[in-house]
């Protein structure tokens, strides 16, 4: 076990992962413990970069648009690229990677008119930048909110199931007008309550909490805890590339989709029709994960498998070399 976390903050953390805006008195409840007790806790996670609640436009991502996109670096440019490419809202995350590319970002625009200014009219201007190659989502069938640190046990996980049910979306309901400074502030912390927003925003307490319940109710957010990946037991990433025939696509999605060590599974346009990134122990487990898809999944052709070396971005917060988060913060879009 990594010396930052003991078995009350991993069981913490997965029931944060359940219900990101869980009231502390729920929490406190399902763990056995008090209120004040699993808000300490809570902030001393969080002071030290360890975990965070964030929120970002996309929800199911149907409203928007979302692709993966591969950059090459011209010689001694990486830095400078990353430095670029992590100050724009749009590659909500940045991945430092191995094998046949320098970068993978992912990448998501209100439409894709904005996707096709970033790949082909801003992204080019970099300067560094050598050439990208542009993976547009056709379908997400897992993301990083449905990745579990697996501490709690299944009445602990159905009691927090039971309290995210009430921020769950609700057909029909569209997001409240002007909603950007709302969002913004909850990219900063998913957690803030309707009072802590009204006093960001400088508007009436009345008014936001009406606005907050639209917005959660609206399903336009995504939000989700993370944790630092070097303390979460799960310290090497890697992301794959692959096709199948059409004919085996679903099969092929249903059976990655039961691997626990899944943490996104998407299906794009061109060559490598499926990709999905995992979290594995070690690089023993991530063999034995390859020859567990190899056997079990003999019409999947890999085109590419590497793995994620460092991660300066993930979903708009930027993080330290060992994936912590620096308390620093790229605003999503807002549409």
């Amino acid at each position: 076990m990594h010396p930052d976390l003991d078995e009350r903050d991993l069981e913490l953390l997965h029931g944060l992962q359940i219900a990101p805006r869980v009231t502390w008195a729920d929490a406190a409840r399902i763990l056995g413990t008090t209120p004040a007790t699993v808000a300490a806790r809570w902030a001393r996670l969080r002071e030290a970069g360890v975990a965070w609640v964030t929120a970002h436009p996309g929800g199911d991502y149907r409203r928007v648009v979302l692709a993966l996109v591969e950059v090459d670096c011209l010689p001694g440019a990486r830095d400078e690229v990353v430095r670029a490419v992590c100050a724009d809202p749009r590659a909500v995350t940045v991945e430092e990677s191995t094998r046949g590319r320098d970068l993978l970002l992912t990448v998501i625009t209100p439409d894709l008119a904005g996707l096709t200014t970033f790949v082909l009219d801003d992204l080019p201007r970099m300067p560094g930048l050598q050439r990208q190659r542009t993976h547009v989502v056709s379908a997400t069938h897992r993301d990083g909110s449905s990745w579990r640190l697996d501490a709690l046990n299944r009445s602990q996980e159905l009691a927090f199931e039971a309290a995210a049910r009430a921020t769950r979306p609700v057909p029909g309901v569209t997001p409240p007008p002007n909603a950007g400074p709302l969002i913004s502030a909850l990219a900063h912390d998913g957690r803030r309550t309707a009072a802590e927003l009204a006093s960001l925003t400088g508007r009436n307490p009345a008014t936001v909490r009406r606005q907050l319940a639209r917005l959660l109710a609206s399903g336009l957010l995504s939000f989700r805890c993370e944790v630092a990946q070097s303390v979460s037991r799960w310290p090497i990433s890697s992301t794959w590339l692959a096709s199948v025939a059409p004919a085996d696509q679903q099969r092929t999605v249903d059976a990655i989709t039961t691997l626990p060590e899944l943490r996104m599974c998407l299906s794009t346009t061109g060559d490598s029709n499926i990709a999905f990134t995992v979290w594995t122990r070690s690089l023993a487990d991530l063999l034995r994960l390859e020859r567990l898809i190899g056997e079990k999944l003999p019409w999947l052709t890999v085109r590419d498998n590497g793995i994620n070396l460092r991660t300066p971005k993930r979903m708009g917060w930027l993080l330290t070399a060992d994936g912590r988060a620096t308390g620093e913060i790229v605003p999503p879009m807002t549409w």
